[in-house]
């Protein structure tokens, strides 16, 4: 899987983001100089974040036979140090379905075990950027 982004136009801060047959968009807000027509990159972070989250806990709760019926995950962003390398995600979880205390705390600890959660907070990535041989104006 390869994500391809490129750039819009010359003059703006909106790009397209090529995931396979999937196309999404980033931009930056107007007051930085962006547009505002995409969320910024930040967000896609975040949302990876809240999405695995509800993936997860739907995919465990089926393999479980758990009454979960659905999952909203909010996430909120504290990115006031982020200068001093502290990025802080705030997750608040609504379960649904008819599910007793026991399967509420179960999905609850299942929710932190999520791949991207991992990635976030228990991994070491490694980032290589080169630049391509082809590279032209345009």
């Amino acid at each position: 899987m390869t994500v391809t982004v490129n750039t819009v136009s010359a003059e703006g801060f909106r790009h397209s983001i090529q995931i396979d047959e999937h196309e999404m968009f980033a931009d930056v807000p107007k007051d930085i100089g962006g547009e505002g027509t995409a969320p910024e990159p930040h967000d896609y972070f975040d949302a990876a974040l809240g999405a695995c989250k509800a993936v997860t806990l739907k995919m465990y709760a089926k393999k479980k036979d758990i009454p979960l019926t659905g999952v909203t995950v909010e996430v909120k962003r504290d990115n006031s140090e982020e200068q001093k390398g502290k990025y802080a995600l705030h997750v608040k979880l609504t379960l649904k379905g008819v599910l007793t205390d026991a399967q509420r705390d179960e999905l609850h600890r299942v929710a932190d075990r999520c791949p991207v959660h991992k990635l976030m907070t228990s991994t070491e990535v490694s980032i290589e950027t080169h630049l391509s041989e082809g590279a032209f104006s345009q």
